[in-house]
């Protein structure tokens, strides 16, 4: 282990800020705990469905605030996407070959959920399992991949956006939310908000690639102007506390994105930029870099795979034949919240599994079996 340590710290480049990478690990491995501890499949009468804790035990809001970390990833990838289209043009890649490169590691991984959730879609009916049980793990298994797509779109549209002032989006969520909310207009207009609010965050992390957006000012700017920003709209004018769904709620501020969910993930982009200096120090340590690199060779993988992991492990412990606690009871109070967290491990360990399984999908065969080539022979792989 300390060999591998040793070869990807001595293979990454020099001028590679690896704060950068370690936000975006955060960022998604924020949104596979996030998923694990508000998710819950509630074994009932023969059929398997969803629930959430924040449903039951509103209290447990504020876990959102910590879990809920898609405005950095959206951050990062304006960052990286802008930074990336720049030198592209100045080597002379065009914008087609550009594209192609950028979106190919994002839809590999992509295709490969689909087809193995279709063939299991077929088995588990022909097999005789629930409709509604079918269509409840489906569900969760597809509704993460919409972040995706918008992830796409506003790649594409770098070359346009780069340069816009995450200003004149944030205008937009704020004209949608007072047309819907305030003046009753149609709830179809909210999800002009899912291409606007994300918008916000990727505009913003192009202006830091700039470098007019990555100053420890900017960063305290964003953290209390969006803080307070935040809590005043769910104290005052009704936005809910929560910054992911909850089933029955009458308003969701993340599907579609709410002008709170955007000022919320303002003040999370002020918190990464400010922790830049820090994860830099921390980072210069080769196990740690290590670490994070590692999730980095495979984030869209575990992204895509993490709630399949869950529901195996789900799906096995249904063969005991009762309903196991924090895994299919109700998640209705504290005693499921300690379960829950007892089951983080064995979700994690069948995560890895799943990664061991599909990352060469993300990787490119190529480069992962210059990966494993690594791991017993000398030569370092440089990292993409």
């Amino acid at each position: 282990m300390r060999d591998l340590v040793r070869r990807i710290d001595a293979a990454t480049p020099p001028g590679r800020d690896r704060a950068v990478d370690a936000l975006r690990a955060f960022a998604i491995l924020g949104v596979v705990l996030g998923h694990w501890l508000v998710t819950a499949l509630v074994a009932d009468s023969g059929t398997v469905r969803a629930a959430s804790p924040l449903q039951f035990m509103p209290g447990l809001a504020p876990v959102s605030w910590t879990v809920q970390t898609l405005a950095v990833f959206f951050l990062v990838g304006g960052r990286v996407g802008a930074s990336s289209h720049a030198s592209a043009v100045a080597k002379g890649v065009t914008y087609g070959q550009w594209l192609r490169a950028r979106l190919a590691r994002l839809f590999r991984p992509v295709a490969a959920v689909l087809v193995v959730w279709a063939a299991a879609t077929g088995g588990m009916l022909a097999s005789g399992v629930a409709p509604d049980t079918v269509h409840t793990l489906v569900k969760l298994v597809l509704s993460p991949l919409w972040f995706l797509l918008v992830f796409a779109v506003l790649t594409a549209a770098t070359p346009l956006v780069a340069r816009l002032h995450p200003l004149w989006p944030l205008a937009v969520v704020l004209h949608v939310d007072i047309v819907r909310f305030g003046l009753g207009g149609p709830a179809w207009l909210g999800w002009i908000n899912v291409a606007a609010g994300w918008l916000v965050p990727y505009c913003l992390g192009a202006a830091w690639a700039r470098g007019r957006a990555g100053g420890r000012a900017t960063g305290w700017a964003l953290l209390l102007g969006g803080g307070a920003a935040t809590a005043l709209l769910v104290l005052f004018a009704g936005y809910p506390a929560s910054m992911v769904g909850v089933p029955g709620a009458a308003i969701s501020n993340l599907n579609p994105p709410t002008l709170a969910a955007v000022t919320f993930g303002l003040a999370q982009s002020g918190a990464a930029l400010l922790l830049l200096g820090p994860l830099r120090r921390v980072l210069a340590r080769p196990a740690a870099w290590a670490a994070v690199a590692l999730v980095n060779l495979s984030a869209m993988t575990i992204f895509l795979w993490h709630q399949t992991a869950m529901m195996a492990v789900s799906a096995t412990g249904l063969l005991t034949g009762g309903a196991l606690p924090g895994l299919h009871t109700l998640p209705d109070g504290p005693g499921w919240i300690l379960a829950r967290l007892l089951w983080l491990p064995v979700f994690g360990a069948a995560l890895l599994i799943c990664v061991a399984a599909f990352r060469t999908y993300e990787q490119g065969r190529q480069q992962a079996a210059r990966g494993r080539a690594t791991i017993h022979r000398t030569r370092p792989k440089v990292l993409q």
